[in-house]
């Protein structure tokens, strides 16, 4: 390294992760930013491809003023060397070594290369993914999560077909269905599970975030314009289709949460983008050991979680949107900087932060439980032959077996009976599915790897004792993002040195 000051090592570019960065290397802080995208923004911010000569990328995006904020904070710590942005780079590990934190990282597209950043504290951002729920006709060719959907349109700039249904439950329904209506698909139906006097019940939770009122009436107000039908309490029972989606068939939920009789209906589409929510991303924080609260990472008033010189913030700690993500970032990266120089943190002067980051909480906390209220007995509409773990291929009746007939009583036997689980993703898609399939708890897994890792870089021999850090014979020069960085392809190195190209 360059300079003796802390080394903070940012995990994920998204709204979180740039807030944190932006906060800590303004305070004294080198910070290492290190994400799997060739850009900076994460899903939220996502960005068309350069090749691709986005004209007016902003028509895609929701607070694109604070994005641009970000990215010059962004470009001005880049040029003063604060901050190195490492792109491209898939964390499948942490873990300390010698009294610091080692962060290693797969390298681009191949992923069959790892390389290491070493740093005094570690802040994760490693954000959400996608509930994905089982039906009938799911793994047909043209069934899209509503994430997928809405990150094809953001970063490549295409639609992922003419006609689209926008299904499932929850807040991303909407602007995934105004987005497509708005690109030129024509949205056959937005089918949301959930039923006007559920939210009404959370009223006040809405009271107390006028913004959030607000962007959601102006999404509505867009779909109106579009012409969009929406069908509340109502769900898709299947999908149809030969070598490709179809039409799918929806029908109206009772009060016990069953399809009410007669109420069938088929819709032609040629796409469906279905999601049931989110879910944080913990893999990280489960291989270092950090307490979970509930599904997300529990962390203090200053965003630590219970393991020393770990932050966490955005949706790794919980599932709130992007306002909520940035106030968490934004004192997580205060935190760190004041702790990791040796001061006491200030929380009078991340004071607005915190009540942004309390209020959101409060709000979609009611929010959820406003969805939770109403019941869709999803399970029952899922047949035997319906394959909930696409992995490995197996169908609901195997786990209803390994349940009903072997004995089965917690999601990990379910996994070694029937393979569920086992395959490339590791049940991180089917877990909800197979686990509201088998009648058993949802229970984080600990995985000491947080994603698929090649055996020749697991095989790879350690650094030798005593090498001085920034030695190695195995140094190169790469390039991320837009500028350059020096870094070593070993399997243990230092804090990589970046500078703009």
């Amino acid at each position: 390294m360059s300079d003796r000051r802390p080394v903070l090592a940012v995990i994920g570019a998204g709204p979180a992760g740039l807030a944190a960065a932006l906060a800590a290397a303004a305070r004294g802080v080198r910070v290492v930013l290190t994400d799997s995208a060739a850009e900076a923004g994460g899903q939220f911010y996502r960005q068309p491809a350069p090749g691709l000569g986005a004209r007016r990328p902003q028509a895609l995006h929701h607070q694109w003023r604070t994005w641009e904020r970000l990215r010059a904070g962004l470009d001005a710590h880049l040029d003063a060397g604060r901050v190195t942005h490492l792109s491209d780079r898939h964390v499948w590990c942490v873990e300390r070594e010698s009294g610091s934190l080692v962060v290693h990282a797969l390298l681009g597209p191949r992923q069959a290369e790892s390389v290491a950043v070493r740093a005094d504290a570690v802040l994760l951002a490693t954000g959400g993914y996608e509930k994905v729920l089982p039906f009938p006709g799911w793994t047909l060719p043209g069934v899209v999560t509503a994430g997928g959907a809405q990150a094809l349109l953001k970063g490549g700039l295409s639609l992922p077909g003419r006609t689209a249904v926008v299904a499932g439950t929850g807040p991303l329904l909407l602007p995934v269905a105004t987005g497509l209506a708005a690109a030129g698909a024509q949205v056959a139906a937005l089918v949301e599970s959930a039923g006007p006097r559920g939210l009404a019940r959370s009223a006040r939770a809405w009271a107390a975030a006028p913004a959030k009122l607000a962007e959601g009436a102006a999404l509505a107000a867009r779909l109106a314009l579009h012409r969009v039908p929406v069908m509340v309490r109502h769900v898709v029972l299947k999908a149809h289709g030969v070598d490709r989606l179809e039409s799918v068939t929806v029908a109206a939920l009772d009060a016990d949460g069953r399809p009410a009789p007669g109420s069938e209906r088929r819709l032609s589409c040629d796409t469906l983008a279905v999601g049931h929510g989110l879910l944080p991303h913990t893999d990280l924080a489960d291989g270092l050991g950090c307490r979970l609260d509930g599904p997300g990472v529990w962390v203090d008033a200053e965003q630590r979680t219970d393991v020393p010189g770990v932050w966490a913030a955005g949706e790794t700690t919980g599932v709130g949107g992007a306002t909520l993500s940035l106030a968490e970032g934004h004192i997580a990266g205060r935190s760190a900087a004041a702790r990791l120089t040796g001061r006491v943190p200030d929380p009078a002067g991340w004071a607005p932060a915190a009540r942004t980051r309390d209020r959101l909480r409060a709000f979609f906390s009611a929010l959820d439980a406003a969805y939770a209220a109403q019941p869709v007995r999803w399970t029952e509409q899922v047949t035997d032959e319906t394959v909930v773990c696409r992995c490995e291929e197996v169908p609901a009746g195997a786990v209803r077996e390994a349940v009903g007939t072997l004995g089965a009583g917690d999601l990990r036997t379910v996994k070694l009976l029937t393979r569920a689980g086992m395959g490339w993703c590791q049940g991180r898609m089917c877990e909800s599915g197979v686990a509201g399939v088998a009648g058993c708890a949802l229970t984080p897994a600990r995985r000491l790897l947080a994603r698929p890792v090649p055996l020749g870089v697991l095989a790879a021999p350690a650094e030798p004792p005593g090498r001085t850090p920034g030695r190695s014979p195995d140094r190169t020069s790469r390039r991320t993002s837009d500028h350059s960085v020096t870094c070593h392809t070993s399997p243990h190195v230092t804090a990589c040195e970046g500078t703009r190209a």
